[in-house]
């Protein structure tokens, strides 16, 4: 993996390739982020990949630092309803293939899409492999919560099906990835299940929380299970489960919060004295709006990977691409492969001197 490559630059001053093309709002949304996130922190720079034609008039609307963007040209562009076999095919010509490969050949730290998922985890995965001693990638992302901070949740779509040992590397990734992005010593990590009772489960998931109990000398606390309702009441850092079982933990969620604020909305113009209601209660509904806003938990990671590549929601926008970018730099210059490898060599030491003495 190129972490320190001369061509990217320092990890103090990430560079970030950005799919231009990539979103609902194509590069307006993305180059607009961009701009917010250099407001917020000038030592970013950026590889804006995508059509010059496009991407050019836009950059020229916004004053940008001399020197923090540099534009790839990339002649064709993924679209939202083609399959990954598809994407990858022509992924050399397009502006999502082109980011991840400048990852890939050391010409960015990170790379950053909000185009097709499932052609972003095809072509990833290709291009840059899963690093050494992890099996699967995961896809990762942040999750509000009512504690101090957001939760870290994986794996949420990337593998269906997952056996013990990818349960267990999975939650040295977040455990990493929750210690980079949200500043904690010692997460405390869960396995998703249907109770917290040891009996409950799949094999895997009994078998995988057997071998969490056992690492205690790993940078995270293992507290047993979890069940869906408690994913939000802020007490897990890191919950673990399969991508299956993630994927509907995370749309019935994120449906059940438009669920509250469509039901708060109706019952706010329902009469005269709802809408005087509504009025008062302005301040708390806006703080309620800020927090289940998608865009300020914005940008899931593909973690296992021989490079970074960072995932935005389709639809974000400026903000949400901005919010999406710190997490990417915060990985970049964490350096979080490296802290990943330790934990799993520190993990795979561990289970061969066990091994032995048990011989």
């Amino acid at each position: 993996m190129n972490r320190n490559s001369d061509s990217a630059g320092s990890l103090e001053a990430p560079r970030i390739a950005i799919d231009a093309m990539g979103g609902d709002a194509g590069p307006a949304a993305m180059l607009g982020g961009v701009a917010r996130a250099l407001k917020n922190d000038r030592s970013l720079r950026f590889l804006i990949v995508g059509h010059a034609d496009e991407v050019r008039p836009v950059l020229d609307q916004l004053s940008l630092p001399a020197g923090s963007v540099d534009v790839l040209h990339a002649p064709d562009a993924i679209e939202g309803h083609e399959k990954p076999s598809q994407a990858l095919r022509r992924a050399r010509t397009t502006s999502m293939g082109m980011a991840i490969a400048a990852v890939k050949d050391g010409h960015a730290h990170a790379a950053l899409s909000a185009g097709n998922t499932g052609a972003l985890m095809a072509i990833a995965k290709l291009a840059l492999r899963t690093m050494p001693g992890i099996d699967r990638p995961a896809l990762t992302a942040l999750l509000p919560t009512l504690g101090d901070h957001d939760c870290v949740m994986l794996d949420l779509g990337a593998n269906t099906e997952c056996d013990a040992q990818n349960l267990v590397q999975f939650a040295v990734m977040g455990s990493a990835y929750a210690r980079t992005v949200l500043g904690l010593k010692k997460p405390r990590v869960k396995l998703l299940n249907i109770g917290t009772e040891e009996l409950k489960g799949t094999e895997e998931l009994k078998e995988a929380a057997a071998l969490l109990r056992e690492a205690n000398y790993l940078p995270f606390q293992f507290d047993g299970f979890t069940e869906g309702d408690q994913l939000s009441r802020g007490k897990v850092d890191v919950v673990v489960t399969d991508g299956f079982s993630g994927n509907i933990a995370l749309k019935t969620a994120e449906g059940t919060a438009r669920f509250v604020t469509d039901l708060l909305k109706r019952a706010f113009t329902s009469s005269l004295r709802s809408k005087a209601g509504f009025a008062l209660s302005r301040p708390a509904l806006h703080m309620l709006k800020v927090h289940l806003d998608p865009n300020n938990h914005n940008g899931a990671v593909f973690l296992g990977l021989n490079g970074l590549v960072v995932k935005s929601h389709g639809g974000a926008n400026a903000k949400g691409i901005a919010n999406a970018i710190q997490v990417a730099a915060r990985m970049a210059r964490a350096d979080i492969a490296r802290k990943i490898e330790e934990d799993l060599d520190n993990f795979r030491a561990h289970a061969f001197a066990e091994g032995e003495a048990a011989e």
